[in-house]
């Protein structure tokens, strides 16, 4: 009898911890799902480049997924935080993209059997509180609408080579501004992605700069004053002159994967 009683008990505490565990997830303390994609992130990222198979045997990615499944983002209380969770959930749900079709060579080669337009952005694949929505939705519905921050386009990662790099940890709200700055230099500073030659007076921009110039028009400011706060001092000069010839990169679609 003393034994049932004592069981009854653990059940009861065991019963009353799982919501203060649940927002514990919610805030992304050290027991919530960003550091649990942080793991994930931390063990099969390297330098930008993917491993899919490893994540695909990783327990703990589809752990990270399902705490996304089950939590609000409504309920997060901060800006910053609500940002870093939708960042990482298309992250996440990007890599789910790809590891559910193995093996391709682009996330282009993914689509619903029609033209390009439902291609991989539109498959509802992202699964968050409960609702099931696009990579479309999620990117220019929900964070472009709602946060009208263009660093984002440097963390949002579309399993591409051309794409920024995948950050080998998750974003999180208090580091948001952090890191968005460091993800957003690195980009801008990656000869792969743009190049600037003073002698010829010549700029090679990523074509993100083009598909997205209205964002980072915003507020008054232009493309060229956006990258000028980011390169070294002849060349911000440069930009700032207006006196140069502008073009844009081939993006590279080919999977960023290791």
């Amino acid at each position: 009898m003393q034994r049932d009683r004592l069981f009854a008990l653990v059940l009861l505490s065991v019963a009353l911890l799982s919501p203060v565990r649940a927002a514990h997830a919610a805030e992304g303390d050290d027991e919530g799902f960003h550091q649990l994609f942080s793991s994930v992130l931390k063990a099969h990222v390297d330098e930008g480049l993917v491993d899919y198979a490893g994540i695909e045997g990783d327990p703990r990615f589809g752990e990270y997924l399902k705490l996304l499944e089950e939590t609000d983002p409504d309920t997060l209380g901060a800006s910053a935080e609500q940002l870093a969770f939708w960042i990482n959930a298309y992250n996440a749900y990007t890599i789910k993209l790809i590891v559910d079709r193995m093996p391709v060579k682009s996330i282009r080669d993914i689509s619903l059997g029609l033209p390009v337009l439902f291609g991989p952005w539109s498959i509802d694949v992202v699964l968050v509180g409960g609702e099931l929505y696009t990579l479309n939705t999620v990117e220019h519905e929900i964070i472009r609408e709602s946060f009208p921050e263009p660093r984002i386009h440097f963390a949002l990662v579309c399993a591409a080579v051309g794409c920024p790099s995948l950050r080998e940890e998750a974003y999180e709200g208090p580091r948001l501004e952090e890191q968005l700055e460091e993800e957003t230099r690195r980009f801008i500073l990656d000869p792969a992605k743009n190049r600037f030659d003073v002698k010829s007076r010549r700029v090679h921009l990523s074509e993100i700069f083009n598909w997205y110039a209205s964002d980072f028009e915003r507020n008054g400011g232009s493309v060229v004053e956006f990258v000028a706060q980011y390169v070294a001092s002849d060349i911000a000069e440069m930009l700032r002159s207006g006196e140069f010839d502008l073009d844009y990169l081939p993006y590279d679609w080919s999977l960023n994967s290791r």
